[in-house]
């Protein structure tokens, strides 16, 4: 997944590093480490694959003057700051100015050990949003249109290329959601019929008794409430591209008609005798195998291979989860756009719920989904699940997080022992169990800890 993350440690202290680079090895990390601030920021980019671990007490540039030099550079880079003589005061105020976590000396092994692994998988992401937006910024032709990795997307657009260009009748197959219609549309974008019109009706939208003057048009007077001449859909493509949706659902008395359509190229507008030269390529699609409804008597047969010149089968979203975060970042880039915001940073917990998720709505749910992560609107299905904004843009919340943890250290310590947990924390009881309340914590799971059964 992308390039290994190391973890650069700076330490004025020989010693330290020494310690810390033998026990993060043995853990699999990769360490590079400085004796000095100022080299750590001479090695350090806005694209570094590195988690940032520096002591605060240093000559020439703290860890705190490093924290705000290493924001400006990149406001993204994870950077856990370590002291001996940590406080409060100096742990808000790093946490404030945007440090990813603060940890006193001596430093606990499996609390570091989980922040830096946190850390790490924290800044993949970033990198890898960052090198996904870019590759979508370059995309041209159908990479702009059809978008995905799996090898069914590149499979798509290879056939698209390939239909495209012959003007043929074609079937579009997919479940509801699955993009029959963006596919309908690259194959008329990029045909020879492009400067013509590309006309789209949903078969299963119109009743049946309005579907067939909507398909061939009809004269003035052919019925009762037909006052005026009415173009027809197919006339209305002449030149270029008819796009049926869910042409399962065509009654079968219009199937006839559209037959002969196919066939001879000329239409007959309900009222008229009158043939009318038509030269369009028609797209169908339809979520159900039309083979399968020939052969049940619910499609006509000879329909059914007229337009199956060619055929294209989406599979659904939950089959191609390479293409989940790809369309997911499209679509969440244009309702940033569209609605004036600023595009949230996708959390390792939201990422995982987006591959997770089986997207019975399939892309038209995906899309969904990334308006209402931009717009902030929180699901029932994510309800445990906050925006990477939710997380770390508050002052207020990250507090709260840091206040929780030093609680729970407390607490760690004193094998959950509330009396010396409380002196330990410098606070009353009463204050203590406050705030073990408030934070939800129960002293039992801390007693357990040391047990080894956690």
């Amino acid at each position: 997944m992308g390039n290994i993350i190391k973890v650069v440690i700076i330490d004025d202290d020989q010693t330290i590093i020494e310690a810390l680079t033998e026990m993060l090895e043995l853990e699999g990390f990769q360490i590079t480490s400085y004796f000095s601030a100022e080299k750590a920021i001479l090695a350090l980019d806005h694209h570094s694959t590195a988690v940032i671990l520096s002591d605060v007490r240093m000559p020439k540039m703290d860890g705190l003057s490093l924290l705000a030099r290493l924001r400006a550079l990149d406001n993204e880079l994870p950077v856990i700051l370590m002291s001996g003589h940590g406080d409060i005061p100096m742990a808000i105020e790093a946490m404030k100015e945007g440090a990813y976590d603060f940890l006193e000396k001596p430093l606990q092994p499996a609390q570091l050990i989980n922040q830096l692994q946190r850390a790490a998988e924290k800044r993949q992401l970033v990198l890898e949003n960052r090198k996904l937006k870019q590759n979508i910024a370059q995309q041209t032709g159908l990479e702009a249109l059809i978008i995905g990795e799996s090898a069914a997307i590149k499979s798509i657009r290879q056939h698209i290329s390939s239909l495209a260009q012959a003007n043929i009748d074609t079937i579009i197959y997919g479940e509801t959601g699955c993009g029959k219609d963006v596919v309908a549309r690259a194959l008329h974008q990029f045909s020879l019929r492009n400067k013509g019109r590309f006309i789209a009706i949903n078969c299963g939208g119109i009743s049946e008794s309005l579907i067939e003057s909507e398909l061939f048009g009809h004269e003035a007077g052919s019925f009762t409430g037909a006052n005026k001449r009415h173009i027809g859909k197919i006339e209305a493509a002449n030149g270029g591209t008819l796009f049926l949706d869910e042409i399962e659902t065509m009654p079968l008395p219009v199937q006839i008609k559209l037959l002969r359509v196919l066939q001879e190229r000329t239409i007959e507008r309900v009222g008229s005798t009158q043939p009318i030269p038509v030269e369009l390529t028609v797209i169908a699609a339809s979520k159900d195998n039309l083979a399968q409804l020939g052969e049940e008597g619910k499609f006509r047969k000879d329909l059914f291979y007229r337009l199956n010149v060619a055929s294209l089968t989406i599979p659904p979203l939950r089959d191609r989860p390479e293409d989940i975060l790809p369309l997911f970042h499209h679509y969440a880039r244009k309702a940033a756009a569209h609605f004036s915001k600023p595009l949230p940073l996708i959390t390792p917990r939201y990422l995982e719920y987006l591959i997770q998720h089986p997207w019975p709505g399939n892309v038209r749910e995906l899309k969904n989904a990334a308006d209402r992560f931009v717009l902030g609107i929180s699901e029932t299905s994510l309800a445990s699940i906050k925006r990477e904004d939710d997380i770390n843009g508050s002052y207020e919340e990250r507090m709260e997080q840091f206040e929780r943890h030093i609680i729970e250290e407390g607490l760690r310590v004193t094998n959950g022992q509330l009396n010396e947990a409380a002196e330990l924390l410098d606070m009353s009881r009463k204050t203590l169990y406050r705030k073990m309340k408030k934070h939800q914590l129960d002293k039992q799971q801390f007693k357990a800890f040391d047990d080894g059964q956690e």
